[in-house]
């Protein structure tokens, strides 16, 4: 006659090869959750920057309230502003958006827009920089006030 075991659970070791699984597996994701998470931040901020940019071109461009229009870049914020420039701007009509405290801009940082004709009276490159990464994208404006990214 054979004894039936009626044991019902797991042996320990089971038990920790479960638990490794888990753990590797969660390790895993974790990282890939962080390398997307970095490299989303970085992506959201170069089309947020660009978006803004052309707003305030095309708001030079209608000569909103007998303006120019401009974009500025600093850490942690991007402005939309009316005015000659950042510093002189009339605060009234900021548009302010924040950014992930992880990007830092580089080169040209702030571009201003003529009336009627919208075009940039700085060209140049910014560089926009996830400083966990080190991982860059890269704005390039033309004298047209073209951006290429």
């Amino acid at each position: 006659m054979s004894k039936v075991s009626n044991n019902k659970g797991f042996t320990l070791i089971e038990a920790m090869l479960s638990l490794t699984l888990v753990a590797i597996i969660s390790v895993s994701s974790i990282s890939s959750y962080v390398y997307f998470q970095n490299k989303n931040e970085l992506d959201v901020t170069v089309d947020i920057t660009v978006q803004t940019a052309r707003r305030a071109q095309i708001l030079s461009q209608a000569m909103a309230q007998d303006s120019k229009w401009g974009v500025s870049m600093k850490s942690n914020i991007i402005t939309l502003f009316k005015g000659e420039d950042y510093t002189n701007r009339d605060i009234e009509y900021d548009e302010i958006f924040d950014i992930a405290p992880i990007i830092e801009p580089y080169g040209v940082t702030e571009v201003v827009f003529t009336k009627l004709y919208g075009e940039p009276e700085t060209v140049g490159t910014l560089i926009i920089k996830n400083t966990n990464t080190n991982e860059t994208r890269t704005i390039n404006i033309n004298e047209k006030g073209i951006f290429d990214y």
